[in-house]
């Protein structure tokens, strides 16, 4: 199975002096119960959905070619809330739920997809609309059917996310915050009908 991982600066798992993130874990916990996956991570800092929306075909069909167990998994939509001057934020909200609308519409036509929810950057207006943008997401998932993860409210509150973000760049977590969401997402019932029974072949 090769799985590509397309969204913003979480995914790239920027801050992880372990350089592993979220993506790195998961697919590793799942490597070690007999799961041979092929694992893509394209993340990339400050992209919003629009930037998403621009590369995601291009780059996933390099590396997910005809005859392969081709999957996507997408998280984004943390940077559109962030203030951008006179604007605002980078990307309005009705912009970005019609950029995700079109992402994930096209994404699972083509190759089974899940999405995982915007993740908090630990300022509280930017935050708020983080939160209402990720409910807007499950609602819009629902409707197209995609798989959804709503982890917003579990990384809020999760005490190792929120410290090691402040004693980073205020933004990005550290190996423990990675961990606590790669638990979150590998516990997921959605990701774990992905992958099946494993081969209890451990790595």
């Amino acid at each position: 199975m090769r799985i590509c991982f397309i969204g913003d600066s979480f995914v790239n798992g920027t801050g992880d002096d372990a350089c592993l993130g979220w993506v790195g874990r998961v697919c590793a916990a799942a490597r070690a119960t007999g799961h041979d996956l092929t694992v893509y991570n394209l993340g990339v800092r400050r992209d919003t959905s629009a930037d998403v929306a621009a590369r995601w075909r291009r780059e996933a069909e390099a590396r997910l070619p005809d005859g392969q167990d081709g999957r996507l998994v997408f998280s984004f939509g943390a940077n559109d809330c962030t203030p951008d001057g006179a604007e605002g934020v980078r990307v309005a909200a009705p912009d970005a739920l019609a950029n995700a609308e079109a992402v994930l519409s096209a994404a699972r036509a083509w190759r089974p997809t899940l999405m995982i929810g915007p993740l908090p950057v630990g300022g509280p207006p930017t935050d708020a609309r983080i939160a209402a943008l990720a409910r807007d997401l499950g609602a819009l998932c629902a409707r197209l059917d995609v798989p959804y993860m709503d982890a917003f409210a579990a990384m809020a509150s999760c005490g190792a996310w929120r410290r090691e973000a402040a004693q980073g760049d205020g933004a990005h977590p550290n190996a423990g915050g990675y961990s606590a969401l790669a638990g979150l997402i590998g516990g997921w019932a959605a990701w774990r009908a992905w992958l099946g029974p494993g081969s209890g072949v451990q790595a």
